[in-house]
């Protein structure tokens, strides 16, 4: 067997590393310079990753992490390590320390002893051993939660090791990598907070403590990270949330929002306005029950692939029998609420015989939906249990199926940009394994064509994200960054044959004989709430006059101009404008930082003057002071402003 070399041996043999690399790509993958690569015979067959390209960010980020893991354990002996991945974000470790959480003056030592491991410069070591051996190590260090991940690494799969420091302070952790040459490497490191979370997400598990932290290359782009780090709390959508009376959470309905008036404006401004789209592009709306037998989930393949995320309802008459017997048949027979609308859909559809005239059918649900999610995972909007889809089927046959991903994202684009989200990342997700996946390789195969084939005609660059795909058929998925250049993962289209085949769906060909059409499953918004959370804190709480749940606040200057207020109030309301009137005593000053506060787009000061000119003083939340209008001028300039990007004049 030839001998495997490793990535820093071809290089260098070449003359091209440098201290700026800190790993190659290889046949796809990410290695680091450290470990042997079968298959590769010269410099010619890997692509160097340096320090400024996103996948070597993950691999500094990544041996930041090991080095927090070492320098807490060496400032709290007793505190188990379990893992420690970079994110879009940083990275994070979750550590069991005994005694509690850790405080914000554990994060400025655990930063000095870092930066100590750091000066040492100590190279990042790899090694594969038995997994017997692994096991006997960190059993012997006391580390049970590496005992479950080393049991839960795949049969066959090599189990290797990554070292730092030296004796007596070497650090040891069970790990895949990559990682950086040396600890040297890290030149930019903060913490920045602590959070509870549950042992693989499992709140039947215990809970830990999670230190996040984040890492580049230089001081600079640290810095300017930081800078975007204060602007995303000041705008996180839970706090926007609150202080704007958008929407509440109470454990009487435990991760399910309530859209309070502001709130439900916006939401349903959404749905409004991606209704009067449907129209133009051909949707068809539909309304669907929200509890069903059993039955339907079985045949839809739910059961079995989704059953833990359901939740299941059953009557009274029931609760008068007892023991595993009852807990049995109801998890047999209990009707369950839907966590998706595509079995109702396949249920419409296949309700009489159709023919091939009726197709493409594009069927859209704004059903609300219901999905058990681990208390370890919910987060505000981002991840609720309670929710509702801009949901939609297509059902066509396979020679239409490019042509509707191209009418898709036309439709996607044009909602986008009325949202200001410009920068839109596409991804192919392919199968997932063999035993969490219905219908065989050549139905994948088939699939993943015919979506690769959508996004080509439509000129689309994308990136394949293998083993991402739905259970029941591939996945288009677009990613866009906000303000804060923070990548969301929204809208969707799927790709299913799965479906109408256990439906046992049709329609008559213009050959006269029985097809069986494709089923495409897609969303813009996504989940409503999710994207609300997410446009929230894109704009910060600045909605555009179309959205605005209240489009201007009247001021009055004086008591004096109440009367003139409340007269104008009726007349901006009867030409459909959404305000609201401050009659109050405070002072001017006063009155206009309060209606700052709620982010009207316009703000209208009336006093004397504008009394007898029919006018008002005019201030842009967003162009600054406008000067005086004549009410008509106004009522026609916020008219206009009222309409969505892009939507007809009547």
């Amino acid at each position: 067997m030839a001998e495997r070399k490793t990535a820093r041996e071809l290089l260098g043999a070449a003359g091209k590393i440098d201290r700026d690399v800190v790993g190659v790509v290889f046949r796809g993958r990410t290695f680091d310079l450290h470990t042997p690569l079968e298959g590769a015979s010269s410099e010619a067959d890997l692509t160097p990753v340096r320090t400024s390209d996103p996948r070597g960010l993950a691999v500094i980020r990544h041996s930041t992490a090991h080095v927090m893991a070492d320098a807490v354990q060496r400032l709290f002996p007793g505190t188990k390590v379990t893992i420690g991945p970079a994110i879009d974000e940083g990275f994070y470790y979750d550590f069991d320390k005994p005694g509690g959480g850790f405080t914000d003056d554990d994060l400025r030592r655990i930063e000095q002893a870092m930066a100590e491991v750091i000066r040492a410069d100590t190279p990042f070591r790899r090694a594969v051993v038995s997994r017997d051996e692994a096991k006997r190590m960190f059993s012997a260090m006391g580390e049970t939660f590496k005992l479950e991940i080393i049991d839960a690494i795949p049969p066959g799969e090599e189990v290797s090791l990554y070292r730092h420091g030296a004796a007596p302070n070497e650090w040891v952790d069970v790990c895949e990598g990559p990682h950086v040459p040396s600890t040297g490497y890290l030149k930019a490191v903060k913490l920045t907070h602590v959070a509870g979370a549950y042992w693989r997400g499992d709140e039947r598990n215990p809970m830990l403590q999670r230190i996040y932290g984040t890492a580049f290359p230089s001081l600079d782009a640290l810095e300017e990270h930081l800078k975007l780090l204060e602007q995303a709390r000041q705008r996180d959508h839970r706090k926007l949330g609150k202080e704007l009376d958008l929407f509440m959470f109470d454990e009487v309905a435990p991760a399910m929002p309530f859209f309070l008036p502001r709130g439900a404006f916006v939401i349903q401004r959404m749905v409004d306005y991606v209704r009067e789209l449907y129209a133009r592009h051909g949707y068809e709306e539909v309304i669907t029950p929200q509890l069903f037998d059993p039955r339907l989930f079985r045949t839809s393949g739910h059961l079995g692939h989704y059953n833990e995320n359901m939740y299941r309802v059953w009557t009274e008459d029931r609760l008068d029998e007892s023991g595993d017997k009852l807990k049995e048949e109801l998890r047999q027979s209990a009707f369950a609420i839907k966590p998706m609308n595509c079995p109702s859909h396949c249920v419409i559809f296949g309700s009489r015989r159709r023919s091939y005239r009726e197709l493409p059918w594009r069927m859209a649900d704004f059903g609300r939906l219901h999905r058990y999610e681990r208390g370890g995972v919910v987060h505000g909007l981002a991840r609720v249990r309670s929710f509702c889809q801009d949901d939609a089927h297509i059902f066509c046959d396979e020679a239409r199926v490019p042509d509707e991903i191209v009418r898709f994202i036309e439709l996607l684009d044009e909602v986008y940009r009325a949202f200001h989200f410009e920068k839109i990342e596409v991804k192919l997700a392919t199968r997932p394994p063999a035993d969490k996946r219905l219908g065989s390789d050549d139905d994948w195969d088939k699939s993943e064509r015919a979506l690769a084939h959508g996004l080509e005609a439509r000129g689309l660059k994308y990136e394949s994200v293998a083993g991402e795909g739905a259970f029941y058929g591939p996945k288009i998925e677009f990613h866009v960054q906000d303000a804060l250049k923070r990548s969301w993962q929204l809208g969707t289209i799927q790709y299913d044959s799965n479906m109408p085949r256990l439906f046992e769906l049709g329609y008559v060909g213009e050959d006269g004989k029985e097809h069986r059409p494709v089923m495409l499953h897609r969303a813009i918004f996504g989940s409503l709430e999710r994207f609300f959370g997410v446009y929230l804190e894109h704009c910060g709480g600045n909605f555009p006059v179309w959205l605005a749940p209240k489009q201007a606040i009247i001021l009055t200057v004086s008591d004096k101009s109440e009367s003139y207020a409340t007269e104008l109030a009726r007349r901006l309301r009867g030409a459909g404008l959404r305000l609201d009137v401050d009659l109050s005593s405070d002072k001017l000053g006063a009155k206009i930082r309060n209606a700052r506060a709620w982010r009207a787009p316009y703000l209208l000061v009336v006093g004397p003057k504008e009394a007898e000119s029919d006018s008002v003083g005019v201030r842009s939340r967003d162009l600054g002071e406008l000067g005086t209008m004549k009410v008509n001028e106004l009522i026609s300039r916020i008219q206009g402003e009222s309409r969505p990007p892009g939507a007809l004049v009547h």
